[in-house]
């Protein structure tokens, strides 16, 4: 696996997000979510991203368990701001100093490390400046709890405001074919112009860009899908006719269509003035992991990206990312 550089934190170029191992997706299944991450960093995925809320906590414990004894091949990314009770209650958005403080003493001790090397702000909680969540962060940064510090789902602004208190190593948002946001509303020019890095968390869209999801029906009673307006009524049908056409054209490259559209992901990467661009695709099991990883080989033509941005050009998605979007993009 290659590496790419987010602002100065060398990276594999294709990540592990362990999210859906714990939560969201459906059953849970740990002892083949630990295989997942052994089988990642022997393949050279040793970027692993998890958060907090995942669980809520129990997603820290096990990537912690994953990662004895391979410390020092693994990037760490973890988040805050997601605050939620230990019964799974969600208390809100939180970005008090005070709090950051806490959450990071609290996810060093799940993850059983001395220094989380990308600690992301996980959203923005506009009741609190910016500048002292990321003062916070950069007092962080000093007591060398984190190495780099980064957020999600946040706008320009607020980037470029957290920029100018600490350096923003990486920002996390939704990217793929079938969300195009950051193009469209400035993150990536932002990023690209502060030399910013940019993870791309769901390059597959949630799994639907895999063409393995017809139906929500096929989705496990507790499955977060089922709430997602992209996967619901009009709007999935709408959107499967671009999953097909995505399929069609994987065909012709004799891939698989999450492996052509993962490629499109990290083909964007330095592209048209983006920045450092690299995926971090979720998955709980090994041949899904094993799959992902070989799209990393795949070499996509000047041709290919265009017939790829005829199919799913910004905006052709039907549905918002999220059921409530009031916590993205602020």
């Amino acid at each position: 696996m290659r590496t790419r550089e987010l602002a100065g934190l060398s990276v594999s170029a294709q990540g592990l997000g362990c999210m859906g191992m714990s939560e969201f997706y459906g059953e849970r299944d740990e002892a083949e979510a630990v295989r997942t991450i052994h089988r990642a960093l022997d393949l050279g995925v040793t970027f692993l991203d998890t958060a907090d809320m995942y669980g809520p906590f129990t997603n820290e414990l096990l990537v912690g368990r994953a990662v004895a004894g391979r410390r020092d091949e693994v990037v760490l990314a973890t988040k805050f701001g997601n605050e939620r009770a230990e019964d799974g209650s969600r208390l809100g958005i939180n970005g008090r100093p005070e709090y950051v403080h806490r959450a990071c003493d609290a996810s060093l001790r799940r993850l059983g490390v001395e220094v989380i090397d990308l600690y992301y702000q996980h959203r923005v909680d506009t009741s609190v400046p910016i500048e002292d969540t990321w003062g916070a962060l950069s007092e962080l940064v000093r007591a060398g709890k984190i190495r780099h510090a980064g957020i999600s789902e946040a706008a320009p602004e607020t980037i470029r405001r957290a920029h100018a208190v600490q350096p923003v190593t990486a920002v996390q948002t939704e990217y793929s074919l079938w969300a195009r946001d950051p193009e469209r509303d400035g993150v990536l020019a932002t990023c690209a112009e502060l030399g910013i890095g940019f993870v791309a968390y769901s390059p597959l869209g949630r799994g639907f860009l895999s063409g393995r999801i017809s139906s929500t029906d096929e989705l496990a009673p507790d499955d977060f899908r089922r709430t997602d307006p992209r996967f619901r009524g009009e709007a999935l049908a709408h959107n499967m006719r671009l999953v097909d056409r995505v399929a069609e054209l994987a065909r012709e490259r004799d891939v698989t269509a999450g492996q052509l559209a993962l490629a499109w992901v990290m083909a964007r990467s330095g592209r048209d003035g983006a920045p450092a661009v690299v995926p971090i695709p979720g998955t709980k099991r090994v041949r899904y992991l094993e799959e992902n990883v070989a799209a990393a080989d795949l070499e996509l033509t000047d041709e290919d990206l265009r017939r790829l941005d005829e199919v799913a050009p910004p905006g052709a998605t039907a549905g918002d990312r999220y059921a409530d979007m009031s916590t993205v993009h602020r």
